[in-house]
């Protein structure tokens, strides 16, 4: 673990450097993706807000 000694013998501990990395933008196909998941979440909710809909005006 590294640590610093002051002068007066205090010691300060420091946590652990993680290692960093450069993040890669997504490939085409990844984007595509992105847009299938995110349009079935869209089409999920509508239903789902529908049904609510429905049976709350089912009186």
């Amino acid at each position: 673990m590294p640590f610093t000694e002051e002068e007066g013998g205090l010691i300060n501990n420091f946590a652990p450097e993680t290692k960093t990395y450069h993040a890669e933008p997504p490939t085409k196909a990844q984007q595509r993706n992105y847009i299938l998941l995110g349009m079935a979440a869209l089409v999920l909710i509508g239903s789902l807000l529908f049904v609510a809909y429905s049976a709350s005006s089912v009186s």
